[in-house]
């Protein structure tokens, strides 16, 4: 297979950690990202090491460094816009933009993939980010790491237009949903009839709340009295006093994960039988508790029994979701190559290594 070149829409914490990671990846090639602000673009190869460091505490960009479904620098409501850093504008390879998704596009022929690294803050915005790219009849793959239910059926809905443009779209890519969904499909092999999904992982921040603000502002989306509105018209002091009172470790029941739904497209169980929690910690190393994957079933000759799945307590957030999500990347480029176009779950897919 050859290299796969690929791009990154947003430098916040899952964007550079997908670009540190493919630097240890043989066969993929990062050669276009952007935040809000700016774009870098290098068909033969971004330097990454440069732009790890022009986009380091990725403040200005906002949460996870994201950009706006419209193509323009549209500001998230309660993302305080300090001016402290340019980001990717910032980089020797980039140059600032009003409209960085547009400059994407703009030079997409010959990019493979794009990984939207981007908090999903308003429950249509991946599902609109991806219509744009069909809209401009873009050929290739978009992989996501997308954690609410509801937006796969936003995706389902779009899923003839994508296979019109020729875009293979992997959904839900990278630790939960994504490598756990996987884990659980497979584990669900032993039975006939799968009774219960329960998924429960552990997340020790060791950069904090500082380099990881989209992914935490769009966990206290699953707290409870807590909504995707509430979570995204939050301050920035308001989110650090909601830690403070936990004490930087959040715990979270019944989380409306896509974890269902892609199980139950891929005829694993019915959505309601699966089950997804855990416990983030932004002030410590060590994750507070063991990720946990537990299926339970009954086999053809009627023995019931719980198949379980575990990640080492010593692999890291980034490990767990951006290996995947580069996996997912490279499964999802042969898929496209071989003609195979529309939306796939992880629990569809093996991803490449």
């Amino acid at each position: 297979m050859d290299d796969v070149r690929f791009a990154v829409l947003g430098t916040g914490g899952i964007g550079r950690r997908t670009l540190d990671v493919a630097r240890h990846r043989d066969g993929v090639t990062p050669v276009a990202a952007c935040d809000r602000n700016g774009v870098a673009v290098d068909h033969g190869g971004l330097d990454v090491d440069e732009l790890l460091e022009a986009t380091e505490g990725n403040i200005a960009s906002g949460p996870e460094g994201d950009v706006a479904a419209d193509g323009g620098a549209k500001a998230a409501s309660g993302v305080k816009q300090t001016g402290e850093r340019a980001g990717v504008a910032a980089s020797a390879q980039g140059e600032p933009t009003e409209t960085p998704i547009d400059d994407v596009i703009a030079e997409s022929d010959g990019i493979d993939a794009v990984l939207m690294a981007l908090p999903n803050l308003e429950h249509d915005f991946i599902p609109r980010v991806a219509e744009r790219f069909a809209e401009a009849d873009y050929e290739g793959v978009l992989i996501d790491v997308l954690k609410r239910s509801r937006v796969i059926g936003m995706l389902e809905e779009r899923e003839e237009t994508l296979e019109d443009s020729g875009i293979t779209f992997i959904c839900g890519a990278g630790a939960t949903p994504g490598f756990l969904t996987g884990a659980a499909a497979l584990a669900a092999q032993s039975f006939v009839e799968v009774e219960a999904v329960e998924i429960w992982w552990g997340v020790g921040l060791k950069s904090g709340y500082e380099d990881n603000r989209g992914t935490v502002r769009e966990d206290i989306a699953h707290l409870d009295g807590y909504d995707v509105e509430r979570a995204r018209e939050m301050s920035e002091a308001e989110i650090e006093a909601l830690i403070d009172e936990h004490d930087g470790r959040l715990e979270f029941r019944d989380m409306e994960h896509a974890d269902d739904v892609l199980l139950e497209r891929a005829g694993i169980c019915d959505a309601e039988d699966v089950t997804v929690g855990g416990v983030l910690d932004v002030r410590q190393d060590e994750k507070p508790t063991t990720t946990t994957v537990r299926v339970t079933g009954t086999t053809f000759d009627g023995e019931r029994g719980t198949n379980t799945f575990r990640l080492d307590d010593d692999t890291s957030m980034e490990a767990n979701v951006n290996g995947p999500a580069l996996g997912y990347m490279k499964a999802g480029v042969l898929r496209n190559r071989a003609g195979d176009y529309g939306v796939y779950g992880p629990a569809e897919v093996m991803p490449g290594f």
